[in-house]
C-alpha cells in the first residue's frame, strides 16, 4: 500500500516554518532530523530549503518505523 503524498499544489521547496506546519513537529525536531541525515535539505544563500519530496520520504520512513516497530 503506497502512502498517500502530501499536496503539494505548485511548490517544491518549504522553508523551515512550513516544514514544521506540515509534519506538525517543533523547528528543534526539524533541525535534529535534518543533522540526523533523516530529513533532506538544500541551502538557497542563508535559507534552509525542505524539498516536497524529502517531506514525503520523510513520512514515509516515519510509517516504515512504525510499522517494523508494531512486529516485534
Amino acid at each position: 500500500m503506497t502512502a498517500p503524498t502530501i499536496d503539494a499544489p505548485a511548490k517544491a521547496l518549504y522553508r523551515i516554518p512550513e516544514a514544521v506546519d506540515l509534519l506538525g513537529i517543533s523547528r528543534t525536531v526539524i533541525y535534529e532530523q535534518i543533522r540526523a541525515g533523516r530529513l533532506r535539505s538544500v541551502r538557497q544563500g542563508r535559507t534552509r530549503l525542505v524539498p516536497a519530496a524529502a517531506i514525503n520520504a520523510y513520512v514515509e520512513l516515519l510509517e516504515q518505523e512504525a510499522q517494523e516497530g508494531g512486529t516485534r
